[in-house]
């Protein structure tokens, strides 16, 4: 038989090499056409690559851990059916190693709810980070529930645990955030416990609660590399630091029609299944604020500001492999429920770790919920090539003077950083105010 080599491909975007995560084959093995041979880490996102051979594995080329540049031989496999004095069959079309969009970067895609581990910064989905270590999938789109199919659930308590009813993905959700499904009060359709009702029980705790304290380590310091998203983090926040002179404001807001809106949301049949939280609300004030104040929504360079009008929104991302800003494809056109939906999608896919480049590029603007964190507010760092980024603070309840009288109300704070080479800070302070009237007053949303 004669070997075939395997190339690290490229991946697009601009990057140049990858962090080899783990290796589904061995020596030996006998693998198929697009049977998936490596888990790969770039600095965007965690890639499978298919064998566009079939054959038996003759060598691996690369460590686990280990740093390959583009081009570089990953693995060698006698093809099935070749001999030493017969020319070696060509791959399979060229292009299933060429690309992340095709399917020689297949990325694994598991049950939205089997994966807790990443934080979308305004869902505040509290947990762990899941594994990188996936099983094998094929890629799929994750399923979108239709609000139509539903009816309005009703409230049934979980009885005891010989009696309750959860799917095995809401079990392992549960497990992974530390809840205890005979305490959790079930609103499904059949009595079953359903994702939101877990997470709601969850966010009961403290944000930073860890299942166990890790007792210290015998080492007394730990070396950690930088490298894939952990070095391309850290360059773009010094070049946007370092670039854009940022100027920041704040203004506290009484949001507690925002959380009555929510509820009401919540309990319509129309947004049955679909997530729905305060961050929806700041997504949607933002959107409108930007058609009154079209200038923090632009692009700059030393020869020209590019004024956008179109919403491509940034939402940030917290996930175990670090920060990422997936963004909304023109958020303007869409409806409350549609932006809810694109809201969960995105969601899901930066939790599989599985965010492509484009979903990360060509935003216009972002929005940071650091109330998932249970911090009142910030100075976020602009997303590299945006003019503003808005911060949503935790909301809760806090003395107010509503006519005169102080009473209880839900209070947040709501902040952003600009760049001042676009905008001034009377641009910039009526941005946040017209953010934060609706927030104060969503049923502006409907003038």
């Amino acid at each position: 038989m004669s070997d075939s080599e395997f190339t690290l491909p490229d991946v697009g975007e601009g990057l140049t090499e990858a962090e080899i995560v783990q290796w589904r084959v061995k020596p030996g093995d006998t693998v198929e056409i697009n049977q998936v041979l490596v888990e790969i880490e770039t600095a965007k996102s965690l890639v499978e690559l298919p064998s566009p051979f079939a054959g038996t594995v003759s060598a691996l080329l690369a460590d686990e851990g280990q740093t390959v540049e583009v081009g570089s031989v990953l693995i060698r496999v006698a093809e099935a059916g070749a001999s030493e004095d017969a020319p070696a069959p060509a791959p399979a079309n060229p292009e299933t190693t060429s690309t992340v969009a095709d399917t020689a970067s297949s990325i694994s895609t598991e049950a939205s709810e089997e994966k807790p581990g990443a934080v979308l910064v305004g869902y505040g989905i509290k947990g762990h980070g899941a594994s990188r270590r996936r099983k094998s999938a094929p890629a799929a789109e994750a399923p979108v529930p239709d609000a139509r199919a539903t009816t309005r659930p009703s409230s049934v308590p979980a009885a005891a645990a010989s009696s309750i009813i959860a799917k095995p993905p809401i079990r392992k959700l549960a497990k992974d955030l530390g809840v205890d499904l005979a305490e959790v009060l079930a609103t499904g359709l059949a009595g079953e416990i359903t994702r939101d009702d877990v997470i709601r029980q969850a966010s009961q705790a403290s944000v930073f609660r860890n299942i166990e304290t890790p007792a210290w380590s015998d080492e007394r310091e730990e070396i950690i590399p930088v490298k894939g998203m952990r070095k391309a983090i850290a360059t773009a926040m010094t070049t946007s630091a370092f670039t854009a002179p940022h100027v920041s404001v704040f203004v506290d807001i009484d949001a507690t029609r925002t959380m009555e809106f929510v509820k009401r949301l919540k309990n319509s049949p129309d947004f049955a299944g679909i997530r729905v939280s305060p961050l929806l609300i700041a997504a949607k004030a933002l959107i409108w604020a930007v058609r009154r104040n079209p200038m923090v929504n632009s692009t700059f360079t030393d020869k020209e500001i590019t004024v956008h009008h179109y919403v491509n929104l940034g939402i940030a991302a917290a996930t175990p492999r670090g920060l990422v800003v997936p963004n909304v494809k023109d958020a303007q056109e869409l409806s409350l429920r549609e932006l809810a939906m694109a809201l969960e999608a995105l969601t899901i896919t930066a939790r599989d770790g599985k965010t492509s480049p484009a979903q990360m590029s060509g935003g216009t603007i972002t929005i940071t919920n650091l109330g998932s964190f249970g911090m009142d507010t910030g100075t976020p760092i602009l997303n590299p090539g945006e003019v503003g980024i808005i911060a949503l603070g935790t909301i809760k309840q806090k003395p107010w003077v509503v006519d005169g009288e102080v009473r209880p109300r839900f209070v947040t704070t709501l902040g952003g950083s600009f760049d001042h080479r676009v905008v001034d800070g009377d641009v910039v302070s009526r941005f946040v105010a017209d953010v934060a009237s609706i927030l104060e007053e969503p049923a502006l949303l409907l003038d």
